[in-house]
C-alpha cells in the first residue's frame, strides 16, 4: 500500500488543479466521462482528472494501470507534443500506458474512441500487465 501512495503522492497545487479541471471538462471530456463513469465500459473504473505522479490526467483506470488523454489542437504544436512525450515517458517508467485520443475522434465517433479504450485495457491486462 505504501508503494501506492507513494506513486499517487501530489501537492495541494496539483490536486487543486485536478478539482478545476473536473469542473470544467472539455465537451469531450464530459462525453467521455458519461461513456466511462460508474464501471460503465467493460467493468473497469475510471477516475477523471486523477493525478499521478504530479501530472493531472484526464482518465485513469488504476486496476490496469492506464491512463486516458483527450487532446485538442494545441496538443499538434511541435512544443506540446515534446512536453506530451516526456510526461508519457515518465509515466510509463512507472508502468502507467498512456492512450491519447483526439477531440474530434471521441465527438464523432464515440464507439470509436471507446472500442480503442477496451482494447487498450485488454492489452495491459491487470495491475501493471
Amino acid at each position: 500500500m505504501r508503494a501506492e501512495r507513494r506513486f499517487r503522492a501530489v501537492g495541494p497545487a496539483v490536486r487543486e488543479a485536478a478539482r478545476t479541471f473536473r469542473q470544467q471538462p472539455t465537451p469531450a471530456e464530459a462525453l467521455l466521462w458519461e461513456r466511462l463513469r460508474d464501471r460503465r465500459l467493460g467493468g473497469l473504473k475510471f477516475r477523471r482528472q486523477h493525478a499521478v505522479l504530479g501530472f493531472v490526467l484526464d482518465f485513469y483506470c488504476p486496476e490496469r494501470r492506464l491512463a486516458i488523454e483527450v487532446d485538442g489542437a494545441v496538443h499538434a504544436a511541435p512544443e506540446q507534443r515534446a512536453r506530451d512525450a516526456e510526461r508519457s515517458k515518465q509515466l510509463a517508467a512507472a508502468g502507467v500506458r498512456v492512450l491519447r485520443l483526439d477531440n474530434a475522434e471521441v465527438l464523432n465517433n464515440t464507439g470509436a474512441a471507446l472500442a480503442t479504450i477496451a482494447r487498450a485495457a485488454a492489452a495491459h491486462g491487470a495491475r501493471g500487465g
